[in-house]
């Protein structure tokens, strides 16, 4: 009788965090292949707000504008108190606290990447969805963050959309300036950036900000 030897190899899947090993662009690239889009129409939601703030809503606007520069006068503000005075606010002007949307804060997600048995798991500051549909991931900081170091971070918890036939939308906030970014990850995933808004230029940048956001919903629930 011949003799048969079996030998199962057992690979043990590692799990990393996001915010320590994806701090990069070029790491995403690397792993997931992901790349800006070079197309001009690929974002052109953020530029087509097409509605007016109401008297009511520029003066809410104004108000957060008016107590950030407040808090911030005496140093530094950390992340909780963005969160507070200026994200949670302008959340609920974009009416992201009512049907259809639901409000997630500290929300799990995670990346596979089969072929070298590895997750990538972290946590979304803030994550708006309509029923399954993610609508816009929020990453906020505190004021002494820079956006651009945040930007790989938000990226790669958006390619954990469980939805990639849908695109979805980021925004990243240290309180004083915002940046939108749209993903696409149908076959190869793709992404593109808004402007830099701010809070310091005499015109309220937040209009601009909030109108955004409205577009955002509005699309979602096209």
């Amino acid at each position: 009788m011949p003799t048969y030897l079996f030998i199962q190899k057992y690979i043990m899947t590692q799990t990393f965090p996001i915010e320590r090993t994806l701090k990069t662009f070029s790491q995403l690239q690397t792993k997931f292949n992901l790349q800006r889009s070079t197309d001009d129409q690929f974002f052109t939601e953020w530029l087509n707000t097409d509605s007016e703030l109401t008297e009511k809503e520029q003066q809410a606007l104004d108000s957060i504008q008016q107590k950030y520069f407040y808090q911030l006068s005496d140093g530094q503000l950390g992340e909780e108190t963005i969160k507070l005075i200026v994200l949670s606010p302008l959340l609920d002007l974009a009416g992201f606290f009512d049907p259809p949307f639901r409000f997630k804060t500290e929300t799990t997600v995670q990346i596979t990447v089969e072929s070298d048995d590895i997750i990538y798991r972290g946590r979304i500051d803030a994550l708006v969805l309509q029923e399954k549909l993610w609508v816009v991931a929020i990453e906020s900081k505190e004021t002494s963050f820079s956006l651009e170091l945040a930007l790989p971070q938000t990226l790669a918890y958006m390619l954990a959309n469980p939805n990639p036939e849908k695109p979805v939308f980021g925004m990243v906030t240290n309180g004083g300036n915002f940046i939108f970014v749209k993903l696409m990850n149908q076959n190869l995933p793709q992404y593109e950036l808004s402007n830099v808004f701010s809070l310091l230029p005499r015109r309220n940048q937040l209009y601009d900000v909030l109108q955004i956001l409205k577009r955002f919903g509005r699309i979602a629930s096209e």
